[in-house]
């Protein structure tokens, strides 16, 4: 089966303005990500989607196809959706470029459950690490079946009980995902955020709105996505000794 990774990369971020180009230790953020992606597949089955010419430059300089889309893309799943028109594959997987801790082998493993499971979207997660914090809603928490089928997905603290829960039993989403080109047609072509979507803002949803089953992969350690600059600090502590980075 044939695969290719798109990453979507939007410059104006309502949290963090020009996010993708953030300089990590002489190297920007999205090409970090790309480089990481780079080891799960074929480097020319890498591509960046984004509506910035600045960032393009920036993807072209390191040797990264790049892909030109709309600035009038809801989500970055919309992004990979319309980017995927021009790329030849039957697997798109989608790494979001804020996550330059990703390990390349949790990538593979997405692909291998899409093979896996070639009529349901796929998803990772896993447990919130020692640095995070269930009550911040900038971390999706998960919600799984027995059969790590997706049950639901929230910035609230979920599931919820009577009694007080260690953060250790909570899960969070880690933005890896794989489709085929025509769940992501099925995406993009519902033209709006779907409600769940929209109240919790959590662009995955709408395949759950959309009645797509989701099967969500376990990875055994975590990630730490930039979505603040508090984060971006934590990344750059993490990276200098990367062996010491545990969940």
């Amino acid at each position: 089966m044939s695969i290719a990774i798109v990453i979507p990369a939007r410059y104006k971020s309502s949290r963090f303005p020009g996010k993708p180009l953030v300089d990590i230790y002489g190297k920007p953020m999205v090409i970090r990500v790309a480089d990481i992606c780079a080891k799960a597949v074929d480097k020319d089955k890498v591509f960046i989607a984004t509506d910035s010419i600045k960032i393009k430059k920036i993807v072209k300089k390191f040797n990264y196809n790049c892909i030109l889309t709309s600035s009038k893309n809801l989500t970055g799943t919309d992004r990979v959706a319309e980017a995927s028109k021009k790329i030849d594959a039957k697997i798109i997987v989608n790494v979001q470029g804020d996550e330059p801790l990703l390990n390349y082998k949790d990538i593979k493993k997405v692909i291998d459950y899409k093979k896996k499971y070639p009529n349901k979207i796929i998803n990772a997660y896993c447990k919130l690490s020692k640095y995070e914090n269930q009550k911040n809603t900038n971390i999706p928490k998960v919600v799984v079946s027995e059969d790590d089928e997706l049950i639901y997905m929230s910035r609230a603290e979920v599931p919820g009980s009577k009694s007080k829960i260690s953060k250790t039993n909570f899960l969070k989403q880690v933005c890896i995902y794989a489709y085929n080109k025509n769940e992501l047609k099925l995406f993009k072509k519902f033209g709006k955020k779907s409600k769940t979507e929209f109240i919790e803002d959590i662009e995955i949803l709408r395949f759950f709105d959309l009645g797509l089953s989701i099967k969500m992969v376990r990875l055994k350690k975590s990630s730490q996505a930039v979505d603040t600059l508090k984060d971006l600090k934590l990344v750059k502590k993490l990276l200098l000794n990367v062996k010491n980075y545990r969940v």
